[in-house]
Protein backbone atom coordinates (compact mmCIF):
# COMPACT_ATOMS: atom_id res chain seq x y z
CA UNK A 1 0.00 0.00 0.00
CA UNK A 2 1.34 3.43 -0.88
CA UNK A 3 1.87 6.14 1.72
CA UNK A 4 -0.37 8.68 -0.04
CA UNK A 5 -3.79 7.51 -1.20
CA UNK A 6 -7.22 8.87 -2.01
CA UNK A 7 -6.33 11.93 -4.09
CA UNK A 8 -3.73 13.37 -6.48
CA UNK A 9 -0.50 14.51 -4.83
CA UNK A 10 2.33 16.57 -6.31
CA UNK A 11 5.37 16.99 -4.08
CA UNK A 12 6.90 20.49 -4.27
CA UNK A 13 10.06 19.69 -2.30
CA UNK A 14 12.08 16.48 -2.50
CA UNK A 15 15.82 15.87 -2.51
CA UNK A 16 18.72 13.79 -3.57
CA UNK A 17 21.42 13.03 -0.99
CA UNK A 18 24.77 13.87 -2.56
CA UNK A 19 28.00 12.10 -1.75
CA UNK A 20 31.25 14.01 -1.20
CA UNK A 21 32.45 13.64 -4.81
CA UNK A 22 29.08 14.34 -6.40
CA UNK A 23 29.92 17.74 -7.90
CA UNK A 24 33.29 16.58 -9.23
CA UNK A 25 31.68 13.53 -10.82
CA UNK A 26 29.73 15.83 -13.15
CA UNK A 27 32.25 18.64 -13.56
CA UNK A 28 34.11 19.88 -16.60
CA UNK A 29 37.61 18.33 -16.28
CA UNK A 30 39.11 21.83 -16.32
CA UNK A 31 37.39 22.64 -13.01
CA UNK A 32 37.06 19.19 -11.44
CA UNK A 33 39.97 19.42 -9.01
CA UNK A 34 38.98 22.88 -7.79
CA UNK A 35 35.37 22.04 -6.89
CA UNK A 36 34.65 21.40 -3.20
CA UNK A 37 33.64 18.27 -1.40
CA UNK A 38 29.93 18.23 -0.74
CA UNK A 39 30.80 18.00 2.92
CA UNK A 40 28.72 15.85 5.20
CA UNK A 41 31.00 15.45 8.18
CA UNK A 42 30.10 18.87 9.58
CA UNK A 43 26.57 17.70 10.31
CA UNK A 44 27.47 15.23 13.02
CA UNK A 45 30.60 13.40 14.18
CA UNK A 46 31.14 10.25 12.13
CA UNK A 47 28.66 11.22 9.42
CA UNK A 48 31.03 10.33 6.57
CA UNK A 49 31.40 6.79 7.84
CA UNK A 50 27.64 6.41 8.30
CA UNK A 51 27.04 7.59 4.73
CA UNK A 52 29.16 4.72 3.40
CA UNK A 53 27.41 2.25 5.70
CA UNK A 54 23.97 3.47 4.62
CA UNK A 55 24.85 3.25 0.94
CA UNK A 56 26.16 -0.29 1.44
CA UNK A 57 22.80 -1.26 2.92
CA UNK A 58 21.13 -0.46 -0.40
CA UNK A 59 22.73 -3.65 -1.76
CA UNK A 60 21.50 -5.76 1.18
CA UNK A 61 18.47 -7.81 0.16
CA UNK A 62 17.15 -8.14 3.71
CA UNK A 63 17.39 -4.37 4.21
CA UNK A 64 15.65 -3.65 0.92
CA UNK A 65 12.88 -6.08 1.79
CA UNK A 66 11.78 -3.58 4.44
CA UNK A 67 11.65 -0.59 2.09
CA UNK A 68 7.89 -0.34 2.15
CA UNK A 69 7.47 -0.85 5.89
CA UNK A 70 10.26 1.61 6.72
CA UNK A 71 9.53 4.12 3.95
CA UNK A 72 8.93 7.15 6.18
CA UNK A 73 11.23 6.06 8.99
CA UNK A 74 14.47 5.75 7.01
CA UNK A 75 15.94 9.18 6.34
CA UNK A 76 18.80 10.77 4.42
CA UNK A 77 21.17 8.27 2.74
CA UNK A 78 19.38 5.33 4.36
CA UNK A 79 16.14 6.09 2.52
CA UNK A 80 15.24 4.23 -0.65
CA UNK A 81 16.13 6.24 -3.77
CA UNK A 82 17.90 8.98 -1.84
CA UNK A 83 21.24 8.61 -3.64
CA UNK A 84 20.85 5.80 -6.17
CA UNK A 85 18.84 7.14 -9.09
CA UNK A 86 17.74 3.67 -10.21
CA UNK A 87 15.88 3.24 -6.90
CA UNK A 88 13.99 6.53 -6.96
CA UNK A 89 11.10 5.24 -9.13
CA UNK A 90 10.43 2.59 -6.47
CA UNK A 91 10.39 5.33 -3.83
CA UNK A 92 7.82 7.25 -5.87
CA UNK A 93 5.71 4.13 -6.28
CA UNK A 94 5.73 3.59 -2.53
CA UNK A 95 5.09 7.24 -1.72
CA UNK A 96 2.18 7.50 -4.15
CA UNK A 97 3.10 10.97 -5.44
CA UNK A 98 2.35 11.82 -9.06
CA UNK A 99 5.52 13.92 -9.30
CA UNK A 100 8.34 15.39 -7.23
CA UNK A 101 10.24 18.62 -7.75
CA UNK A 102 13.79 17.49 -6.91
CA UNK A 103 16.47 19.62 -5.26
CA UNK A 104 19.99 19.02 -4.06
CA UNK A 105 20.71 18.81 -0.33
CA UNK A 106 24.17 20.29 0.22
CA UNK A 107 25.07 22.19 -2.94
CA UNK A 108 23.06 25.43 -2.71
CA UNK A 109 25.39 27.09 -0.24
CA UNK A 110 28.64 26.52 -2.18
CA UNK A 111 26.94 27.59 -5.42
CA UNK A 112 25.68 30.79 -3.83
CA UNK A 113 29.09 31.49 -2.31
CA UNK A 114 30.76 30.97 -5.70
CA UNK A 115 28.24 33.30 -7.33
CA UNK A 116 29.17 35.99 -4.81
CA UNK A 117 32.87 35.46 -5.46
CA UNK A 118 35.07 37.04 -8.08
CA UNK A 119 35.51 34.12 -10.50
CA UNK A 120 32.53 33.91 -12.82
CA UNK A 121 33.93 30.97 -14.79
CA UNK A 122 34.22 28.98 -11.58
CA UNK A 123 30.70 29.86 -10.44
CA UNK A 124 29.14 28.87 -13.76
CA UNK A 125 31.22 25.68 -13.92
CA UNK A 126 29.96 24.68 -10.48
CA UNK A 127 26.37 25.38 -11.54
CA UNK A 128 26.90 23.32 -14.70
CA UNK A 129 28.19 20.36 -12.67
CA UNK A 130 25.19 20.60 -10.35
CA UNK A 131 22.77 20.77 -13.25
CA UNK A 132 24.30 17.78 -15.04
CA UNK A 133 23.95 15.80 -11.85
CA UNK A 134 20.32 16.81 -11.39
CA UNK A 135 19.42 16.07 -15.02
CA UNK A 136 21.07 12.66 -14.72
CA UNK A 137 19.30 11.73 -11.49
CA UNK A 138 15.87 12.82 -12.75
CA UNK A 139 16.32 11.13 -16.14
CA UNK A 140 15.20 7.75 -14.80
CA UNK A 141 11.55 8.71 -14.30
CA UNK A 142 9.37 11.40 -15.86
CA UNK A 143 7.75 11.98 -12.46
CA UNK A 144 11.04 13.50 -11.27
CA UNK A 145 11.06 17.20 -12.15
CA UNK A 146 14.46 18.84 -12.40
CA UNK A 147 15.64 22.03 -10.72
CA UNK A 148 18.54 23.68 -12.55
CA UNK A 149 20.58 26.37 -10.82
CA UNK A 150 21.06 29.60 -12.75
CA UNK A 151 23.66 32.10 -11.50
CA UNK A 152 22.51 35.63 -12.34
CA UNK A 153 25.79 37.31 -11.39
CA UNK A 154 26.72 37.92 -15.04
CA UNK A 155 24.07 39.93 -16.86
CA UNK A 156 25.37 38.86 -20.28
CA UNK A 157 25.93 35.20 -19.47
CA UNK A 158 22.72 34.42 -17.57
CA UNK A 159 20.26 34.65 -20.51
CA UNK A 160 22.32 32.25 -22.63
CA UNK A 161 22.55 29.74 -19.82
CA UNK A 162 18.81 30.03 -19.17
CA UNK A 163 18.15 29.30 -22.84
CA UNK A 164 20.37 26.23 -22.75
CA UNK A 165 18.82 24.86 -19.55
CA UNK A 166 15.31 25.26 -20.91
CA UNK A 167 16.30 23.51 -24.16
CA UNK A 168 17.80 20.66 -22.14
CA UNK A 169 14.51 20.17 -20.34
CA UNK A 170 14.83 21.93 -16.98
CA UNK A 171 11.47 21.96 -15.22
CA UNK A 172 12.42 24.98 -13.09
CA UNK A 173 15.18 27.57 -12.86
CA UNK A 174 16.53 28.04 -9.35
CA UNK A 175 18.18 31.33 -8.45
CA UNK A 176 19.82 32.33 -5.18
CA UNK A 177 17.68 34.05 -2.58
CA UNK A 178 20.65 36.28 -1.76
CA UNK A 179 20.83 39.39 -3.95
CA UNK A 180 23.70 39.29 -6.48
CA UNK A 181 26.86 41.09 -5.42
CA UNK A 182 26.94 43.77 -8.11
CA UNK A 183 23.35 44.40 -9.19
CA UNK A 184 19.73 43.89 -8.24
CA UNK A 185 17.85 40.69 -9.15
CA UNK A 186 15.38 43.06 -10.82
CA UNK A 187 18.00 44.47 -13.22
CA UNK A 188 16.41 45.00 -16.63
CA UNK A 189 19.21 43.04 -18.35
CA UNK A 190 17.74 39.93 -16.68
CA UNK A 191 14.43 40.44 -18.46
CA UNK A 192 15.84 38.16 -21.15
CA UNK A 193 15.93 35.38 -18.54
CA UNK A 194 12.39 35.95 -17.27
CA UNK A 195 11.01 36.22 -20.82
CA UNK A 196 12.39 32.82 -21.79
CA UNK A 197 11.12 31.19 -18.60
CA UNK A 198 7.68 32.71 -19.07
CA UNK A 199 7.45 31.57 -22.69
CA UNK A 200 8.52 28.03 -21.79
CA UNK A 201 6.22 27.81 -18.76
CA UNK A 202 9.22 27.22 -16.48
CA UNK A 203 8.94 28.73 -12.97
CA UNK A 204 11.62 30.60 -11.05
CA UNK A 205 12.23 28.94 -7.69
CA UNK A 206 14.15 29.81 -4.54
CA UNK A 207 15.28 27.18 -2.05
CA UNK A 208 16.65 27.36 1.45
CA UNK A 209 20.44 27.31 1.58
CA UNK A 210 20.96 30.00 -1.06
CA UNK A 211 20.31 33.04 1.11
CA UNK A 212 23.86 33.78 2.18
CA UNK A 213 24.73 34.44 5.81
CA UNK A 214 21.64 34.89 7.97
CA UNK A 215 23.68 36.24 10.89
CA UNK A 216 26.99 37.95 11.53
CA UNK A 217 28.16 35.16 13.83
CA UNK A 218 27.69 36.86 17.17
CA UNK A 219 24.02 35.89 17.39
CA UNK A 220 25.08 32.51 18.76
CA UNK A 221 27.73 33.89 21.15
CA UNK A 222 25.41 33.52 24.13
CA UNK A 223 27.73 31.70 26.50
CA UNK A 224 25.26 28.82 26.47
CA UNK A 225 25.99 25.28 25.21
CA UNK A 226 25.79 24.89 21.41
CA UNK A 227 22.49 23.33 20.44
CA UNK A 228 22.46 20.38 18.06
CA UNK A 229 20.48 20.38 14.84
CA UNK A 230 18.19 17.66 13.46
CA UNK A 231 21.18 15.70 12.21
CA UNK A 232 23.05 15.75 15.50
CA UNK A 233 25.63 18.38 14.59
CA UNK A 234 25.73 22.14 14.88
CA UNK A 235 25.86 23.19 11.23
CA UNK A 236 22.27 22.69 10.14
CA UNK A 237 19.24 24.78 11.06
CA UNK A 238 18.24 25.23 14.66
CA UNK A 239 15.50 27.41 16.17
CA UNK A 240 17.39 30.72 15.90
CA UNK A 241 18.50 30.02 12.31
CA UNK A 242 14.91 29.04 11.51
CA UNK A 243 13.63 32.51 12.41
CA UNK A 244 15.81 34.13 9.73
CA UNK A 245 15.28 31.66 6.88
CA UNK A 246 12.73 33.73 4.88
CA UNK A 247 14.48 37.09 5.27
CA UNK A 248 16.65 36.97 2.10
CA UNK A 249 13.87 35.78 -0.18
CA UNK A 250 11.45 38.37 1.21
CA UNK A 251 13.90 41.11 0.24
CA UNK A 252 14.67 39.63 -3.18
CA UNK A 253 11.02 39.09 -4.08
CA UNK A 254 10.05 42.52 -2.78
CA UNK A 255 12.64 44.07 -5.08
CA UNK A 256 11.46 42.07 -8.08
CA UNK A 257 7.81 42.92 -7.45
CA UNK A 258 8.27 46.63 -6.74
CA UNK A 259 10.64 47.05 -9.69
CA UNK A 260 8.01 45.52 -11.97
CA UNK A 261 9.46 42.12 -12.92
CA UNK A 262 6.20 40.31 -12.19
CA UNK A 263 4.29 43.07 -13.97
CA UNK A 264 6.40 42.84 -17.12
CA UNK A 265 6.04 39.05 -17.20
CA UNK A 266 2.44 38.40 -16.18
CA UNK A 267 2.52 34.61 -16.65
CA UNK A 268 5.81 33.92 -14.87
CA UNK A 269 5.42 31.84 -11.70
CA UNK A 270 7.60 31.93 -8.57
CA UNK A 271 8.10 29.23 -5.93
CA UNK A 272 9.64 29.77 -2.50
CA UNK A 273 10.58 26.28 -1.40
CA UNK A 274 11.48 24.96 2.09
CA UNK A 275 11.44 28.40 3.65
CA UNK A 276 8.19 28.05 5.56
CA UNK A 277 4.99 30.01 5.02
CA UNK A 278 3.89 31.57 8.31
CA UNK A 279 5.79 34.74 7.37
CA UNK A 280 3.83 35.10 4.14
CA UNK A 281 0.62 36.88 5.24
CA UNK A 282 2.40 39.57 7.27
CA UNK A 283 4.97 40.12 4.49
CA UNK A 284 2.15 40.55 1.98
CA UNK A 285 0.59 43.19 4.23
CA UNK A 286 3.91 44.94 4.64
CA UNK A 287 4.37 44.88 0.87
CA UNK A 288 0.91 46.39 0.46
CA UNK A 289 1.83 49.04 3.03
CA UNK A 290 4.99 49.95 1.09
CA UNK A 291 2.92 50.24 -2.08
CA UNK A 292 0.37 52.53 -0.43
CA UNK A 293 3.00 54.67 1.30
CA UNK A 294 5.10 55.36 -1.78
CA UNK A 295 2.56 55.21 -4.61
CA UNK A 296 2.30 59.01 -4.95
CA UNK A 297 6.06 59.44 -5.20
CA UNK A 298 7.40 56.47 -7.19
CA UNK A 299 6.82 56.07 -10.92
CA UNK A 300 7.68 52.36 -10.76
CA UNK A 301 4.72 51.76 -8.43
CA UNK A 302 2.41 53.86 -10.58
CA UNK A 303 3.39 51.67 -13.53
CA UNK A 304 2.22 48.47 -11.82
CA UNK A 305 -1.06 47.04 -13.06
CA UNK A 306 -1.86 45.51 -9.65
CA UNK A 307 -1.29 46.31 -6.01
CA UNK A 308 2.11 44.91 -5.06
CA UNK A 309 0.77 42.20 -2.73
CA UNK A 310 -1.64 40.96 -5.40
CA UNK A 311 1.27 39.63 -7.46
CA UNK A 312 2.12 37.29 -4.59
CA UNK A 313 -1.45 36.09 -4.29
CA UNK A 314 -1.68 35.34 -8.01
CA UNK A 315 1.82 34.16 -8.86
CA UNK A 316 3.63 33.10 -5.68
CA UNK A 317 3.59 29.47 -4.51
CA UNK A 318 4.94 28.53 -1.08
CA UNK A 319 4.98 25.12 0.68
CA UNK A 320 4.59 25.41 4.46
CA UNK A 321 6.60 23.31 6.87
CA UNK A 322 4.57 20.40 8.29
CA UNK A 323 4.64 22.06 11.72
CA UNK A 324 2.85 25.15 10.39
CA UNK A 325 -0.88 25.83 10.24
CA UNK A 326 -1.64 25.52 6.53
CA UNK A 327 -5.29 26.38 6.99
CA UNK A 328 -4.43 29.71 8.61
CA UNK A 329 -1.84 30.63 5.97
CA UNK A 330 -4.26 29.80 3.15
CA UNK A 331 -7.06 31.79 4.78
CA UNK A 332 -4.81 34.85 5.09
CA UNK A 333 -2.73 34.67 1.90
CA UNK A 334 -5.22 33.00 -0.44
CA UNK A 335 -6.02 29.39 -1.21
CA UNK A 336 -3.91 29.47 -4.38
CA UNK A 337 -0.60 30.07 -2.60
CA UNK A 338 0.23 27.02 -0.47
CA UNK A 339 1.76 23.79 -1.81
CA UNK A 340 2.21 20.31 -0.38
CA UNK A 341 5.77 19.09 0.13
CA UNK A 342 7.27 16.03 1.80
CA UNK A 343 10.96 17.05 2.04
CA UNK A 344 11.70 13.39 1.26
CA UNK A 345 14.07 11.93 2.35
CA UNK A 346 15.11 14.56 4.90
CA UNK A 347 14.73 14.21 8.64
CA UNK A 348 13.02 17.60 8.78
CA UNK A 349 10.07 16.29 6.77
CA UNK A 350 9.10 13.99 9.61
CA UNK A 351 7.53 10.57 9.51
CA UNK A 352 4.04 11.68 8.55
CA UNK A 353 3.90 15.07 6.82
CA UNK A 354 0.59 14.15 5.19
CA UNK A 355 -1.02 13.55 8.57
CA UNK A 356 0.16 16.89 9.89
CA UNK A 357 -1.03 18.77 6.84
CA UNK A 358 -4.38 16.99 6.87
CA UNK A 359 -4.88 17.96 10.52
CA UNK A 360 -4.14 21.62 9.85
CA UNK A 361 -6.57 21.58 6.90
CA UNK A 362 -9.36 19.94 8.87
CA UNK A 363 -11.63 22.99 8.58
CA UNK A 364 -10.67 23.87 5.01
CA UNK A 365 -12.93 23.36 2.02
CA UNK A 366 -12.34 20.45 -0.31
CA UNK A 367 -11.35 22.93 -3.01
CA UNK A 368 -8.64 24.35 -0.77
CA UNK A 369 -7.40 20.86 0.04
CA UNK A 370 -7.29 19.81 -3.62
CA UNK A 371 -5.42 22.97 -4.52
CA UNK A 372 -2.94 22.46 -1.69
CA UNK A 373 -2.09 18.86 -2.54
CA UNK A 374 -2.05 19.16 -6.33
CA UNK A 375 -3.69 22.11 -8.08
CA UNK A 376 -1.38 24.89 -6.92
CA UNK A 377 1.66 22.86 -7.87
CA UNK A 378 0.24 22.39 -11.37
CA UNK A 379 -0.23 26.16 -11.57
CA UNK A 380 3.39 26.73 -10.52
CA UNK A 381 4.94 24.15 -12.83
CA UNK A 382 2.92 24.70 -15.98
CA UNK A 383 2.85 21.60 -18.18
CA UNK A 384 5.41 19.59 -16.16
CA UNK A 385 3.06 17.71 -13.79
CA UNK A 386 0.74 16.81 -16.66
CA UNK A 387 3.66 15.42 -18.68
CA UNK A 388 4.58 13.31 -15.67
CA UNK A 389 1.09 11.81 -15.60
CA UNK A 390 0.89 11.00 -19.34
Amino acid sequence: MTYATGRLYHDADAHIMETADWLRDYADPKFRDSLPDITTGVLAPGEDKRVLEDLALQADASFRAEDEAELMNRKNWRAVGATLKQDRPRALDLLGFASQLVFNTFTNKPMQQAEHGSDGDYAYAMADAHNRGMFDFCSVDRRLLTTAYLPIMDLERAPGMASRLIREGAHSLMIAAACPKDHSPSHVALDAVWAQAEEAGVPIVFHVGSGGHFFNGTDFASGLPVEKAFHGGAENFRSIDYMAIPNPVMQTLSTMILDGVMDRFPKLQFGVIEQGASWLPSWMRYLASAYDAFLRHEQRLQNLALRASEYVRRRGRVPPYPTEDVGWVASQAGEGVCLFSSDYPHVEGGRNPLGRFENSLADATETTRDRFFAGNFAALMGPSPQRALN
